[in-house]
């Protein structure tokens, strides 16, 4: 059965400081009629209640799903949460997840349990699966400095065949606001989606 949405991406947010780079792409993508697949982390939930305006429902996850969908007007069936430990879900299984997945922001932890193929949360069992199945992996480590462990670790997952896109917004463009910078990694991070994005101009375009 053909899916009346121009794409389905397993969004993951971690615990690393950046979590308005998560909610901002999550925000894009059902703007332009994707499907998403979303996962937290315990440690994100922290970390959006901490650094931006969301204050997150504690009820549980059928109440969690519910607020995101309110907050960025999803259409029914285009927002679906999973739990950490919803093994069941499609992103477990190679014959159910996305073709595309991102981790954004992606904890130095949470790299280093993808590297070694922990598969500990269903945020580690969905990127492993990614890798085994060939499909795209975007990791968004947000971090300063990198230690040699983050640098072998995504090295590693490079090797792989993830793709390491850091949240190191540019200034070429001339920024007004924190929402600039923002918006300049997430348009990076819909240009490798190859989800049409007016963000951010591509270079040598006005």
């Amino acid at each position: 059965m053909t899916s009346p949405f121009a794409k389905t991406v397993t969004l993951a947010i971690t615990g690393a400081s950046g979590a308005q780079y998560g909610l901002r792409l999550l925000q894009c993508l059902l703007a332009a009629d994707c499907r998403v697949w979303l996962l937290l982390s315990d440690a994100a939930k922290v970390v959006i209640d901490t650094e931006t305006d969301c204050r997150l429902p504690q009820q549980g996850d059928e109440e969690l799903e519910e607020f995101f969908h309110r907050r960025f007007d999803a259409r029914e069936g285009q927002l679906q949460l999973f739990g950490k430990r919803d093994w069941f879900s499609p992103v477990a299984s190679g014959s159910g997840s996305a073709a595309s997945m991102v981790i954004c922001p992606a904890s130095g932890g949470t790299l280093s349990a993808i590297a070694c193929g922990a598969s500990n949360n269903l945020v580690e069992r969905a990127a492993d699966v990614a890798l085994k199945e060939r499909r795209q992996l975007i990791l968004v480590p947000r971090e300063a400095p990198y230690s040699e462990i983050h640098l072998e670790n995504m090295l590693k997952l490079t090797r792989m065949g993830a793709v390491i896109l850091p949240a190191s917004p540019g200034f070429y463009q001339k920024p007004k606001s924190v929402e600039d910078l923002v918006d300049f990694v997430v348009a990076r991070l819909l240009d490798q989606l190859g989800i049409e994005q007016k963000l951010l101009p591509k270079w040598g375009e006005d």
